[in-house]
């Protein structure tokens, strides 16, 4: 595996789907949207100044002023070591209703509390991922409110492809590392979750969070059930959304 996705790394490879390849819109759909000039994943400039071929994941800004601040970016390291895909050191912050998401194959979403996005958000989100984009979405500190919120989002956004749970035996646990297991620091920990399109994964969401936070700054699990081995699993994620 980690030949393959450094030989992907080579080609320059940010292409995570396109058409006739597991794509959920129609042919003519996507003529029309080639005919418009529409972005498709990932296609991208390179932002900040860096070379062409360095994976960027971007830290979304979502419902007005919401931000991914405390969701580490440690996992970037790690998957360069072990993966040989070329990483930014650091997430880039977009604006979800923005057309600069399609600049990344890889959008972070966490908080807590409520949100609600606007109309413009969901439909940027929908085309994002219809494209050939993923969402990592993760519960900030568990927060029941914002989970609440998540759903309630995922089923606006995706009304026929509803939020399901990822069985284990699901290629994203078995890229980069063979993952058996998700640990928590207490208790039996959620299943991950997330939205298929055209048989692809597009969206994973963790209620009780892949946020690490051992990596980050004043931030804390604040009481939640954090996953302990998100490093693992969010290095996956990386590598699937780039090889899928």
């Amino acid at each position: 595996m980690r030949a393959i996705l450094a030989a992907a790394t080579a080609l320059g490879l940010l292409v995570i789907a396109v058409a006739g390849q597991g794509e959920a819109e129609s042919t003519v759909d996507k003529k029309d949207d080639k005919a418009a000039g529409a972005a498709v994943v990932p296609d991208a400039k390179q932002s900040g100044g860096e070379p062409d071929g360095i994976v960027q994941v971007a830290n979304l800004v979502y419902a007005g002023t919401k931000s991914s601040r405390c969701f580490s970016d440690h996992f970037l390291i790690k998957a360069e070591q072990e993966s040989e895909i070329s990483t930014s050191r650091r997430f880039h912050a977009v604006k979800l209703s923005s057309e600069d998401i399609y600049e990344f194959p890889l959008l972070i979403m966490t908080g807590e509390g409520t949100f609600r996005l606007s109309d413009a958000e969901r439909e940027s989100l929908r085309r994002y991922i219809r494209r050939g984009g993923f969402l990592l979405a993760s519960a900030g500190c568990s927060s029941s409110e914002w989970d609440r919120s998540f759903r309630r989002e995922m089923t606006a956004v995706f009304p026929d492809e509803p939020l399901g749970e990822i069985d284990m035996d699901h290629p994203i646990f078995h890229t980069v590392y063979e993952i058996k297991e998700l640990r928590t620091k207490h208790g039996t920990p959620r299943p991950l979750a997330g939205v298929s399109i055209g048989g692809r994964l597009g969206v994973v969401y963790s209620q009780d969070g892949l946020n690490d936070t051992s990596h980050t700054e004043g931030c804390c699990c604040c009481g939640g059930n954090e996953i302990y081995n998100a490093i693992e699993i969010n290095v996956n994620i990386l590598a699937y959304a780039m090889t899928y």
